[in-house]
């Protein structure tokens, strides 16, 4: 497939912010829980505060990059009709509603209120039903194989609570430093376990064999058949949007790039900055992870091979 930039900022932005506020819920949580650990001494609402007003402006930037993806944005709000059956409107339910329980969250926390958890934990199911909805719109295409697996879903979740959980850290190193080897150790987990699943999923993916062929794909029921030509003398939506136009050599260069970016680097920075207590390295590993993340992004639409292409194999 040819992937979308819009759709890879939206997935990418949005899930870090669904992991910060996941992140901001669960120290809330631990501190209502554990009010005896010293380390809760640190935490100000302004840690919370600000850490939603993160949250809520990456959730809004992923929001805006989805805009792009439409041909006709004035009818945007149209998305929703469907909501009974599609995915797509799902999410675009979820997405406003998550938007609206975070600033509530933080809004919450910079009146000092005392209902602050309980909006965090409306805020943090909301996180999870659009990370549901976000991961299933790809998930429920059943013939694009490397998308219909259940790996898809546990991707988004642990990629977004990855990134989300090393902003935490980054923050928490300015707001709340006595929260910051917490929450490194948990970010450090999340990464592990995201690195896990994306790698069992490449690894799936290696082993899948199409379904379709290409008699199947032109009708013709012979031993051997051999395409010629693509079907078209000029550009068209079929040759446009459902190849990425890369060589192998280039897919296999960034998917090591990505594995290096959003996995590896990041967890060496952050093992270095939990060693040192430096906060630049914690910020640097938030923005290698982040680019990581987005050719990780990049490489999951891509790989999906359309059945399409195996037609216009001449221009795939």
């Amino acid at each position: 497939m040819r992937p979308a930039f819009s759709v890879v900022f939206l997935t990418t932005l949005s899930g870090a912010g669904q992991g910060l506020l996941i992140a901001l819920f669960g120290v809330e949580w631990l501190s209502r829980l554990h009010p005896e650990w010293t380390a809760w001494q640190f935490v100000t609402p302004g840690f919370y505060v600000c850490g939603a007003a993160l949250a809520l402006t990456l959730g809004a930037l992923g929001l805006l990059a989805s805009f792009f993806h439409l041909g006709h944005p004035e009818r945007a709000w149209r998305a929703i009709a469907m909501w009974r059956t599609s995915w797509l409107s799902r999410e675009c339910l979820a997405l406003p509603a998550f938007l609206a329980t975070t600033f509530l969250y933080g809004l919450a926390h910079w009146m000092h209120a005392s209902w602050s958890l309980a909006v965090g934990a409306v805020a943090v199911l909301a996180s999870a039903c659009l990370f549901v909805c976000t991961a299933m719109i790809y998930a429920c295409l059943r013939f694009l194989q490397e998308w219909a697996t259940p790996l898809t879903l546990l991707n988004f979740v642990l990629l977004g609570c990855a990134s989300g959980f090393t902003i935490a850290t980054a923050s928490a190193a300015w707001l709340a430093p006595g929260i910051v080897p917490g929450l490194g150790i948990a970010a450090v987990a999340l990464i592990v376990a995201a690195c896990v699943g994306r790698v069992a999923a490449l690894a799936r993916n290696r082993r899948l064999h199409p379904r379709s062929t290409l008699q199947s794909a032109t009708g013709i029921q012979a031993a051997k058949v051999t395409q010629i030509s693509r079907g078209f003398t000029a550009g068209a939506f079929n040759l446009r949007e459902f190849f990425h136009g890369q060589s192998d050599a280039a897919m296999q260069w960034i998917k090591w790039g990505f594995l290096a970016g959003a996995f590896v680097v990041p967890l060496v920075l952050l093992a270095l900055a939990l060693h040192t207590e430096s906060a630049a390295l914690l910020v640097a590993a938030c923005l290698v992870q982040y680019a990581g993340l987005v050719a990780e992004r990049w490489f999951f639409f891509a790989q999906a091979r359309h059945p399409q292409n195996l037609y216009y194999q001449r221009a795939a």
